[in-house]
C-alpha cells in the first residue's frame, strides 16, 4: 500500500503531497479538517472560526478578539473590526461584534454590540 502511494505522488509537482491533499478526503479542499461530530471545538479554535467566518461574511479582516466564553451552546467571542480607517489611526472606526458559536464551531449568529473610534477610552463610572 506504501508503494502505491509512492507511485502515485511521482508525477505530481513538488509540494503536493500537504496536509491540502488529506483535508479534500475529508470534504474540506481549502480549510484545516473539521472535529468529529459531537465533539466541541477547542478555545483557540473557537477564536479563529469567529475571526474567520466573521470576515467572510462582513468582507473585512478582524483586528482582534477581545472577549471569548463557553455557553451551553458552544462559544460566544466579540471580534474587533475596523469599519472606517481614518488618518490619523487613532480617529478609525472600530466595531465590536458579539458572535455565537456551535460546539462544532460554526457561526450561528453575530450583531455588532458597538462602535468607537480606535483612541477611545472606555470608563466605567
Amino acid at each position: 500500500m506504501a508503494a502505491g502511494k509512492q507511485e502515485d505522488a511521482r508525477p505530481r509537482k513538488a509540494g503536493a503531497h500537504s496536509t491540502r491533499s488529506r483535508g479534500t478526503a475529508q470534504g474540506a479542499p481549502s480549510q484545516p479538517p473539521r472535529h468529529a461530530v459531537g465533539r466541541p471545538v477547542s478555545a483557540r479554535r473557537a477564536m479563529r472560526n469567529a475571526s474567520e467566518q466573521l470576515a467572510e461574511l462582513l468582507g473585512r479582516a478582524p483586528e482582534s478578539v477581545s472577549a471569548l466564553k463557553p455557553t451551553e451552546e458552544g462559544w460566544q467571542a466579540d471580534v474587533e473590526v475596523v469599519e472606517l480607517e481614518r488618518i490619523p489611526e487613532t480617529t478609525s472606526v472600530l466595531a465590536s461584534y458579539r458572535v455565537a458559536l456551535d460546539k462544532a464551531g460554526e457561526l450561528q449568529s453575530y450583531e455588532r454590540i458597538r462602535r468607537y473610534t480606535r483612541g477611545q477610552i472606555d470608563r466605567r463610572t
